[in-house]
């Protein structure tokens, strides 16, 4: 079986196995809940994954976070309007709500990966996402990418060092 698909049953059974973890209850999982098999940690900041990833995964000292886009969660997950800097913008800030949501913080992301529809806007993309960084920059990729979800402008996906504290 490719390796693709054992690691989508696995996700899968992990997150079946809440059930059974949480005593056979079928009710949501609550919002900061994480779900651990073979020291692969999903974790669930926002409560059950309503698409088909998951924001974040914990593998021993590291954290990998879905690709994000500027999404409003008080806007119904609509694209923030007004092109590539509101974008990038609350691409980052949900970046920061994840990292955190996760048990750890903006200073331990070591990688970022920036996906961009027009790397004609890569400048001003680059002049707000710096901002979240102050101090030691991450190691990063940009590239040019089409087809974004939402037809958004960016999407940037992060590795983090994991916090001290275990995962929620």
């Amino acid at each position: 079986m490719p390796a693709r698909s054992l690691l989508s049953l696995s996700a899968v059974f992990a997150l079946s196995a809440c059930s059974v973890i949480r005593g056979g209850s079928s009710a949501p999982l609550p919002a900061g809940t994480s779900v651990t098999e073979n020291g692969i940690t999903w974790i669930l900041p926002y409560g059950p994954a309503t698409r088909p990833f998951t924001p974040a995964v914990r593998v021993g000292d590291l954290l990998f976070l879905s690709g994000q886009i500027g999404t409003d969660a008080n806007a119904r997950g609509e694209l923030i309007a007004g092109g590539i800097k509101p974008e990038t913008r609350q691409t980052m800030l949900n970046i920061k709500d994840v990292v955190e949501k996760s048990g750890s913080s903006m200073a331990r992301v070591v990688k970022c990966t920036v996906f961009m529809a027009d790397m004609r806007e890569w400048g001003d993309m680059n002049e707000v996402y710096v901002t979240f960084f102050p101090t030691n920059k991450p190691a990063r990729s940009a590239l040019g990418a089409n087809g974004l979800a939402l037809g958004a402008k960016v999407e940037i996906e992060c590795i983090a060092k994991a916090g001290d504290a275990p995962a929620p």
